[in-house]
């Protein structure tokens, strides 16, 4: 999925200096709430299920400021 994004994001031309980086992280800490991404510098946390939930984030946050409700997750992890 990582790679999708990334792509996507180079293709509609998002990436480069000052912009949207997309990147590996190590634990993120919220295993638990499957698999899950975080938008910085906001700290929008967000899970997502395929492609589709993917391309939501990308343009309704990262394009239009959106934040997308149904995909947010809870600033503090589950049980923290």
């Amino acid at each position: 999925m990582r790679a999708y994004v990334k792509s996507r994001v180079k293709e509609m031309g998002l990436a480069g200096a000052g912009r949207v980086r997309i990147n590996t992280a190590g634990c993120l800490d919220r295993c638990e709430e499957g698999p899950c991404l975080v938008v910085y510098p906001e700290g929008v946390w967000y899970t997502y299920v395929d492609e589709a939930d993917l391309d939501e984030i990308i343009d309704s946050h990262l394009l239009e400021g959106r934040v997308v409700e149904r995909l947010r997750l809870p600033d503090k992890p589950f049980g923290g």
